[in-house]
């Protein structure tokens, strides 16, 4: 039940309480997302301190990933049933923990694995701060997301430079134990926010082999993306037969579960089922973009340190933007910022296709950039709130999961399906045995085929975020957008 109050009095306490709760989402999410990219500056560090070896440092970064991207499910379920505020503090307490077991690791091994801990505590608690938030908030949650997102996007862009501060100037350890006064503030903050009004919540038992079902699912399904991308999907077959073993089983549970982890029903919600799948096709272009635009800058002759300063303006523009667009799409409704967003985020990728040097990025990158920022600025705010809003307020942890879920495959998706792509392209116009997008490729055919690839690249990143704008213009309902998803599901026949 979000805050709403009578008098003039409780309408200022419960506005403190909104901001206090927002601030605390804020700094909690923040935590599980800058330990996702600060982690990478610091591997070279942290490779030669112990002696992990390539595979090593890759797993030291993956083994984050896939504990977030299996459990987001099953950690909306925990919130939606035990309170959102409590498995939101709870998580990142064991967040905190988890990364002090990470800085004191004294071995590679011990410290993977207390980045599996992170990942599970992560999820957790990036998945019920933004149910947290529309309980919170209500009616005014889009708004509530849209500075969310500028807030943990200032994190963001700043985490990486402090970073690397923190590792070059004290010790790559502190990049985790610098998390443990955050999350202690996190938790003051999500205490004192609470709402004068009775928060209220499912209850139930929760779905257990649903949960674990869920969990190896999406587990399996993210790891064969991952390495079957890096290493050939071939040798892992097996990954994707147990994903889907476990998603077949999962789908027969939930429909025979009398309190089910993830009800069906809820699918039957046209705007939930249209901003989910828009989700998967436009954080699929999100992602195909940015991990080979980053590269390709590299190749074409910047540094990396200019290859990472180059998503900084597009940052920015988010973060003076991104609130603006929810309230809009509160106030109006989400139907035109969700398709007109994904399609100005398509005519930037279509831009940087015509990039072949450094030269051509100034002419053609640069407005790319601009035009990606501000379509992505449109749309971030307006779906995650829509995804999650579609739901009644008593399933937000579980909409809230299956939005993230779906963000984080479409992602992983996309850089393997498109990393395919360069593979063939970069091969079929004679790269031969050579690397596509390598730095310092000075070779004219090499460097002819990986243009030609990057360019192919573009072109399907800005297909899919085409295609997200589609599936907006013709599934989102604003009316339905404004109605209080507040009535109950009707029980299946025998349940």
């Amino acid at each position: 039940m979000f805050c709403a109050g009578g008098t003039l009095s409780i309408a200022m306490n419960e506005e403190q309480a909104r901001r206090l709760t927002l601030a605390a989402t804020v700094l909690g999410s923040a935590l599980a997302f800058i330990d996702a990219s600060v982690v990478v500056i610091a591997l070279p560090t942290i490779q030669r301190d112990l002696q992990l070896g390539l595979t090593g440092e890759q797993w030291v970064f993956l083994s984050y990933s896939l504990a977030l991207a299996a459990l987001y499910l099953p950690a909306g379920a925990v919130g939606d049933r035990g309170g959102r505020r409590e498995t939101f503090m709870a998580g990142v307490a064991a967040f905190a923990l988890a990364s002090a077991l990470a800085g004191a690791a004294p071995t590679g091994s011990m410290l993977i694995g207390a980045r599996v801990l992170q990942g599970i505590a992560g999820a957790f608690v990036s998945t019920n701060s933004l149910a947290l938030l529309r309980e919170t908030y209500g009616r005014d949650s889009g708004r509530a997301v849209g500075l969310w997102t500028a807030f943990t996007s200032v994190a963001t862009v700043g985490g990486p430079p402090l970073g690397g501060i923190i590792v070059q100037s004290v010790s790559w350890r502190w990049i985790f134990f610098i998390n443990l006064p955050l999350a202690a503030a996190a938790i003051v903050l999500a205490q004192r926010g609470r709402c004068p009004q009775r928060e209220q919540h499912r209850v139930g038992r929760l779905d257990l082999p649903g949960a674990a079902l869920a969990a190896i699912g999406f587990g399996a399904l993210t790891y064969g993306m991952v390495e079957g991308a890096d290493r050939g999907f071939e040798r892992y077959w097996w990954a994707f037969v147990a994903s889907g073993v476990a998603l077949a089983g999962f789908t027969v549970v939930e429909r025979r579960v009398r309190e089910p982890m993830l009800p069906f029903d809820l699918f039957r919600r046209r705007n939930l089922a249209f901003a989910n799948l828009e989700t998967l096709l436009v954080y699929a272009a999100l992602g195909g973009f940015f991990f080979y635009f980053t590269i390709y800058l590299q190749f074409l002759g910047f540094s990396p340190a200019a290859a990472g300063l180059a998503n900084v303006p597009g940052s920015v523009v988010m973060i003076l933007l991104a609130s603006r667009f929810g309230r809009l799409a509160d106030e109006h409704g989400p139907r035109l910022f969700l398709t007109v967003g994904p399609l100005v985020m398509g005519v930037g990728m279509l831009l940087f296709s015509f990039v072949g040097s450094r030269t051509d990025f100034w002419w053609y990158g640069v407005p790319g950039l601009g035009a990606f920022a501000l379509g992505l600025s449109a749309v971030v705010a307006p779906i995650t709130s829509t995804a999650l809003s579609s739901a009644p307020e008593r399933f937000s942890g579980i909409a809230s999961g299956l939005n993230q879920t779906v963000a984080r495959l479409g992602n992983l998706l996309a850089v393997a399906v498109i990393g395919f792509v360069v593979l063939v392209v970069f091969h079929a116009n004679g790269g031969g045995l050579g690397v596509p997008l390598a730095r310092g490729q000075h070779d004219p055919q090499l460097r002819s085929a990986s243009v030609d690839a990057f360019r192919v690249a573009m072109l399907v990143a800005a297909g899919l975020a085409l295609a997200g704008g589609a599936v907006a213009g013709l599934g989102i309902s604003n009316r339905d957008a404004k109605r209080v998803a507040a009535e109950p599901l009707q029980p299946r026949p025998g349940v």
